[in-house]
């Protein structure tokens, strides 16, 4: 697919992105692999496919990295495929005593960054530690140089055994990420939990954009703060409810679906799907809680025409899906007004629509109160 063809497909409403990608042949399968504490240049360097990474739905997969199973390709629309291979949502945790810790990965894309978002969060990589008291910490950022990177991740850390949690970039994919430390560390891989996981799916903010590092995506603060692993199934401009997407949604055994797609759609999309991926999950799952989620406010709602009628008749067509659904006996639903989901004094996104950090600890400081007790 042409480029121009794959940015006009990808266009969703509202201003929905999608980072234009290339994949080099050598690339295309992931097929530079590195063997488990390889050794080179004074590293042993710990390839994170031989430890596994969290936020995976399927275990059979294409690439390893990619977010949908391999039985998607040709039966989603050609834009959540190509968005699939971004690895948004994806982490992997070890345990060192390392005081430098290094990392090499590989891009699918040339394209590191976008106009409102920024390499580290497109094509980074995100590191955070547990302290003493068990709380997730940052401790520093990946920046990527180009397709391919190998650069120190952190150094002059104190001595000490202590555990990490690396985040995958945002709007790229990778083909292979390493964790590098002295010889003589400590490393230990730590498996990805799979119980339990959050899955969230929607848009491009679902998706991280436009964080200005990987971790800072609402999906990732809140799996730090509730102790969950977390699915990110955030497709830029393409978070549509189809029904394609509803039946691998449905596969996941998942602690919690939280469903935020109306920034893509139209009030009459929003009325027509909602009710059947609904009752596509619940087929599979009978009493697991499902979150809907309105829009969030465009910031400047009250300077431009439009905007309120549009959130208005995205958010009656949800509401009214939603009380139907109740009415009908369906269990286990719950519902997320928008209005107030990126704070009142509009100083939250890049561009009206796209949260900055603010804008997703906002997101999930709402969102935490109503997932907590579900999970």
């Amino acid at each position: 697919m042409k480029r121009r063809e794959l940015l006009k497909r990808a266009a969703g409403a509202y201003g929905g992105v999608l980072a234009a990608w290339r994949l080099p042949a050598a690339m295309a399968e992931g097929k530079q692999t590195m063997a488990s504490a390889e050794t080179e240049a004074g590293l042993a360097w710990h390839d994170v496919r031989e430890g596994g990474v969290e936020g995976k739905g399927w275990t059979e997969t294409e690439s390893f990295f990619d977010r949908l199973p391999a039985k998607a390709k040709g039966v989603v629309r050609p834009p959540v495929w190509d968005l699939s291979r971004h690895s948004a949502g994806m982490c992997f945790d070890f345990e060192t005593d390392a005081t430098t810790i290094h990392a090499r990965w590989t891009l699918i894309s040339e394209s590191l960054a976008m106009p409102h978002m920024p390499a580290t969060g497109v094509s980074g990589l995100d590191l955070y530690a547990r302290d003493e008291g068990g709380r997730w910490g940052w401790v520093s950022i990946g920046r990527p140089e180009g397709v391919q990177t190998q650069t120190v991740l952190a150094g002059g850390l104190r001595p000490g055994r202590r555990t990490y949690r690396v985040y995958l970039p945002l709007y790229n994919g990778v083909t292979s990420v390493a964790v590098g430390v002295a010889p003589d560390a400590f490393f230990r891989a730590i498996p990805p939990r799979r119980e339990g996981a959050i899955v969230f799916y929607g848009t491009s903010i679902v998706q991280g954009g436009c964080a200005s590092r990987p971790g800072m995506a609402h999906p990732a603060i809140l799996g730090r703060r509730l102790e969950r692993p977390t699915i990110n199934l955030g497709f830029s401009g393409n978070g549509q409810m189809e029904p394609e997407v509803a039946a691998l949604l449905a596969e996941i055994a998942a602690g919690c679906f939280v469903i935020d797609c109306l920034p893509n759609m139209g009030a009459e999309m929003v009325a027509e799907r909602t009710e059947p991926l609904v009752r596509t999950i619940r087929r599979a799952h009978p009493e697991t809680p499902v979150v809907l989620v309105e829009d969030r406010t465009f910031c400047g709602t009250p300077f431009v025409a439009g905007h309120r009628e549009g959130h208005a008749a995205r958010r009656g067509a949800l509401r009214k899906a939603y009380e139907a659904l109740v009415a009908d006996g369906v269990p286990g639903l719950h519902y997320v007004s928008g209005e107030h989901l990126l704070g009142d004094d509009d100083e939250a996104t890049v561009d009206g629509s796209h949260p900055t950090d603010l804008g997703f600890v906002r997101m999930a400081d709402a969102l935490e109160p109503v997932l907590r007790p579900l999970v």
